[in-house]
C-alpha cells in the first residue's frame, strides 16, 4: 500500500500544480494615493493598506512594484519615466491627473495625445507614457485610473498644505474634464478604463463625514457637512486640524483614500486581475 499512497500524493501534486497560476507582474504607476500604499506611517497610521496590498490579497499570484510617487504630476512622470525603472510587467496601471489639475496644468485635447505634442499638455505627457509602456512590453495590458472627486484637503502632517475640493475649478479648468480625457485616451487606445471620478461611493459627497470647524460668528467648533463646509474658512495657523478620525468616511483627508476608500478603488480594480 505504501507504493500506492505515494503514486497518490505524486499524482495530487502534478494535478494541484497544474491549477496554480503563474505570476502576474504589475506596475502601479501614480501619485501619492499609489505612494502611500508603502508608507502608512505617513498617514499617521490612519490607513492601514492600499489598493495594490488589497488586489495581492484577492490574487495572491500578481507581484506588484509601487511606482507612486508623492505629489507628481502626469507631466513629471512623463518627463523622468525613463529615470524611474520601470519594470518589465505583465498589468501596467496609471493613475494619475489630480495633481495636474490642482497645480493648474493645461489638460490640452485628444490631438495633443494623437499628435504626440510633448509635455507642455497633459494629454501630451500621457501619450509619452503609454508610448515608453508599449517600448517595454507591447503586449502588456494598460489600465488608465481617473483622479477621484476631491473634498477639501488638508495634509496631516502640515496644515498649511491644503486645498480646496474639485466642486470648484482651478484655472478655469475641472477636474472632471481630466477624467473625460483620460476615458477619451481609453476609448481611442481600446485601454481598460476605471472610471472613479464617477463612482458613487467615491463622490465629493463622501469624502468624508464632516469637516470640525469654528463657526464664523460665535468662534465654537461644529460639525459641517458637504456643501455647508465649502462656505467656511479654515484657518491653518489657528484652528485644529479639521478631519479628526471621527470625520473619516472614502478619505482621512479630503484627498486621500481611507481603508474604505482603498477597498472601493480596490474592487472596481478586481475585473481586471480575473482576467490573468
Amino acid at each position: 500500500m505504501k507504493p500506492l499512497s505515494v503514486l497518490l500524493a505524486f499524482f495530487l501534486t502534478v494535478l494541484l500544480s497544474s491549477y496554480s497560476k503563474p505570476k502576474t507582474l504589475w506596475v502601479a504607476i501614480g501619485d501619492s494615493i499609489t505612494y502611500l500604499n508603502e508608507h502608512p506611517e505617513e498617514t499617521d497610521h490612519r490607513i492601514t493598506k492600499g489598493y495594490m496590498t488589497r488586489i495581492k490579497e484577492k490574487f495572491p499570484y500578481v507581484e506588484y512594484y509601487n511606482q507612486g510617487h508623492n505629489g507628481w504630476t502626469v507631466i513629471q512622470i512623463a518627463e523622468a519615466f525613463d529615470k524611474l525603472g520601470v519594470q518589465k510587467a505583465d498589468i501596467y496601471s496609471i493613475f494619475l491627473g489630480t495633481n495636474d489639475w490642482w497645480h493648474g496644468n493645461t489638460l490640452g485635447s485628444l490631438d495633443d495625445y494623437k499628435n504626440s505634442t510633448g509635455h507642455a499638455t497633459v494629454m501630451g505627457a500621457f501619450r509619452t507614457i503609454v508610448n515608453k509602456i508599449k517600448d517595454i512590453n507591447p503586449k502588456a495590458t494598460i489600465v488608465l485610473i481617473t483622479p477621484m472627486q476631491r473634498g477639501d484637503f488638508v495634509y496631516i502632517n502640515d496644515f498649511n498644505n491644503n486645498a480646496v475640493g474639485s466642486y470648484k475649478e482651478k484655472n478655469g479648468q475641472k477636474l472632471s474634464s481630466f477624467a473625460e480625457a483620460i476615458k477619451q485616451i481609453g476609448q481611442l487606445e481600446h485601454l481598460e478604463v476605471i472610471d472613479l471620478y464617477h463612482d458613487p461611493l467615491l463622490s465629493v459627497e463622501h469624502a468624508v463625514k464632516f469637516k470640525w470647524l469654528r463657526d464664523p460668528r460665535s468662534g465654537v467648533y461644529n460639525r459641517y457637512k458637504f456643501p455647508e463646509y465649502t462656505y467656511i474658512t479654515f484657518n491653518p495657523g489657528k484652528d485644529e486640524y479639521p478631519y479628526p478620525k471621527s470625520a473619516m468616511d472614502m478619505t482621512y483627508d479630503g484627498l486621500h483614500p481611507s481603508d474604505a476608500g482603498y477597498k472601493e478603488i480596490a474592487k472596481v480594480l478586481e475585473p481586471v486581475f480575473k482576467k490573468f
